[in-house]
């Protein structure tokens, strides 16, 4: 186990311009629960002039939509410190994106039987990166587009894998969080802050620069070095 007191230091893990979701600088536990470490954990959603999809229509409101219309889907998703990998997990299938409230019902009807599945069913495909002071996992990731394996050591800002839809995701984004151990199934949440970042609270709005901190909820984000 490691120390807790303290937030770990991160670079954001992406390019471009991204809002954050269930941020912790709104309410801790951000995902409404500690269980799987998620304590402290964080979304982010790619953007491009504002919105996450270029296309909205029938689809959007009453059904599925491919992932491919989403900006995430495919971008690269980056080491936010240098450290060694300790886990990797592929081969989950990237779903179908849900914006409709209609197939969210459905969707949030079957969470629960998700996690009994445990932290790999709920992260989809994942890397897990030992790191001064914790470890750090990045979930949702695209199928097949992990670059990395067990042992392998990473440099800060490197390519790990592409964003992608798999696990328990509504449409493509990534996932965060910092731990105290590799085991999410036992591992609790560490806080963590990102460096030297822009950030604004909407597309149009006044920018600030931030030299160490947490988007708050639904600020938008991108790196700033």
């Amino acid at each position: 186990m490691v120390s807790t007191s303290d937030p770990i230091v991160l670079a954001l893990p992406f390019r471009g311009t991204w809002q954050a979701q269930n941020s912790p600088a709104r309410r801790v536990p951000s995902h409404g629960t500690h269980l799987f470490a998620t304590t402290y954990a964080i979304d982010f959603i790619a953007l491009r002039d504002g919105r996450p999809a270029d296309v909205r229509d029938w689809r959007t409101l009453f059904g599925t939509e491919p992932n491919e219309r989403f900006h995430a889907f495919g971008q690269p998703i980056l080491a936010p410190a240098a450290g060694t990998v300790v886990a990797v997990h592929d081969g989950e299938p990237d779903h179908v994106a849900r914006r409709s409230p209609l197939t969210l019902v459905h969707y949030a009807l079957t969470q629960a039987s998700r996690a009994r599945h445990g932290p790999a069913a709920l992260a989809g495909n994942h890397v897990i990166v030992q790191i001064s002071g914790g470890y750090v996992l990045l979930a949702h990731l695209r199928c097949g587009s992990i670059l990395v394996g067990p042992g392998d050591a990473v440099d800060i800002g490197q390519w790990l894998a592409a964003c992608g839809n798999s696990g328990n995701s509504t449409q493509p984004h990534l996932h965060l969080q910092v731990m105290d151990s590799p085991d999410a199934a036992t591992a609790r949440g560490v806080p963590m802050a990102f460096r030297w970042y822009r950030a604004w609270r909407r597309p149009d709005g006044p920018e600030r620069v931030v030299e160490q901190g947490m988007p708050a909820e639904s600020e938008i984000v991108e790196s700033s070095v």
